[in-house]
């Protein structure tokens, strides 16, 4: 009996091979596209960064050629694609090291290139292709990603920040105008103290690499679906995170009227998504208190990286 169970298990671990093992050619060729990407948009930030006063004292100023070519404007861009990419990199292989770790099957990082956006990339995921059955396995998936992220954004805020500019604030004619979290703005209060009322912070393009992991973290801890917050949240109170997936949704909306239009295309996603989370085969089994303890840090995390307007000036009001 004892050998056929072993035979049993041996035969289980034969059944979950690892994506890495398998053809990685796609992954490969997203990143390094994605890459690319960033490093174009960085090109945009880096000059920006680099003539923050020129352009504040002229708004007719343009970019030229030897803006493009200066060195210093490549190496910013090259550094801007490096920390975002590590920081998104680091959130999904939390996800993929823990999925390891319980033996359950799942993919490397997909990056997703995007070169017309503001930031060069839509983000990066992995697919789970194993049920997830435990709800220690789920917690521990779910919390690894936006912890990991949110570590290694802070440090890139501290010192992008710490040589940030300030400048005379701009119209949002002019420029976009980013929302600020709360922890960007303890951070800022460190180390850009008394600024003037009619001044504005304008990021260095590291600081503006860990603005947008701080900003990643906070989409990804939304407690809905399928979402990490959703997995946090449903092996933290079971069924009750249904009424809450359904209470955040309608959050969506009202801030996609109020604050930013963007929250409708989110809306949309975690609609399609489903808002339901699937059941786990321990429901009603409690986490551990070390567990729940960090739950309630990442719902801190949550409070401290949630932007409700990440653009100012895009509520439906102001397009209206």
């Amino acid at each position: 009996m004892e050998e056929k169970n072993k035979e049993a298990a041996s035969q289980e671990v034969r059944s979950l091979p690892f994506s890495i093992m398998k053809s990685i050619w796609l992954n490969i060729l997203l990143f390094v596209l994605t890459v690319f990407s960033t490093f174009f948009v960085g090109i945009n930030l880096s000059i920006n960064y680099k003539y923050a006063e020129v352009f504040a004292q002229n708004s007719e100023v343009s970019i030229d050629l030897e803006m493009l070519l200066d060195p210093q404007i490549i190496l910013l861009s090259f550094i801007y694609a490096v920390v975002l990419l590590g920081i998104l990199l680091g959130h999904e292989l939390g996800h993929f090291l823990t999925c390891r770790y319980y033996k359950i099957n799942a993919t490397l990082p997909y990056f997703i290139p995007a070169p017309p956006t503001l930031i060069g990339t839509l983000g990066a995921f992995i697919k789970i292709k194993s049920p997830i059955t435990r709800k220690q396995q789920l917690f521990d998936i779910g919390v690894a990603g936006p912890l990991i992220g949110f570590i290694l954004s802070v440090p890139a805020l501290v010192y992008g920040l710490s040589i940030s500019k300030v400048v005379p604030t701009v119209s949002s004619q002019q420029g976009l105008v980013l929302g600020e979290p709360l922890v960007l703005k303890i951070i800022a209060g460190i180390f850009l103290e008394n600024i003037p009322s009619n001044y504005d912070i304008f990021l260095h393009p590291v600081a503006f690499a860990g603005w947008v992991g701080i900003l990643v973290t906070a989409l990804n801890l939304f407690p809905v679906g399928q979402l990490d917050g959703g997995h946090v949240s449903y092996a933290l109170i079971g069924a009750k995170s249904r009424k809450l997936a359904r209470l955040f949704f309608g959050v969506f909306i009202v801030m996609g009227v109020i604050f930013w239009v963007g929250w409708f295309i989110w809306a949309f996603i975690i609609l399609f998504l489903g808002l339901r989370h699937p059941r786990v085969l321990d429901e009603a089994t409690p986490l551990s208190p070390g567990r729940k303890f960090i739950g309630y840090v990442v719902i801190l995390i949550f409070i401290l990286s949630f932007i409700p307007d990440p653009i100012k000036g895009y509520s439906l009001f102001d397009i209206l």
